[in-house]
């Protein structure tokens, strides 16, 4: 007989969990934001983000402030590199100014 073919009638402990309360944490470590080249940075009042291929103003409005109307917002805080609205490239760093 192999170890697991053996049968062990040994009534076995339930976990207790009694004392676990909604909303508390776990043991996990806490969640941190993804470390690379793509996605949005936050910083006090503004954010930064790597525009990538298929972004668009608008795309980009609508992942950050839940309104694509808002493209606007993006483009006037990066004039400076934006000088078509129509036309961002994948790697740029965009300003994202904050909510």
């Amino acid at each position: 007989m192999g170890i697991f073919d053996r049968k062990d009638d040994t009534p076995k402990a339930k976990p207790d969990f009694s004392n676990v309360q909604s909303g508390s944490s776990s043991t996990a470590p806490a969640p941190t934001e993804p470390t690379g080249t793509t996605g949005t940075t936050s910083t006090s009042s503004s954010a930064t983000y790597v525009v990538v291929n298929g972004d668009s103003l608008s795309k980009i409005a609508k992942r950050e402030y839940g309104d694509a109307n808002k493209w606007h917002r993006i483009y006037e805080a990066n004039q400076d590199i934006i000088k078509d609205p129509d036309l961002i490239y994948p790697g740029q760093t965009l300003k994202i100014p904050g909510a």
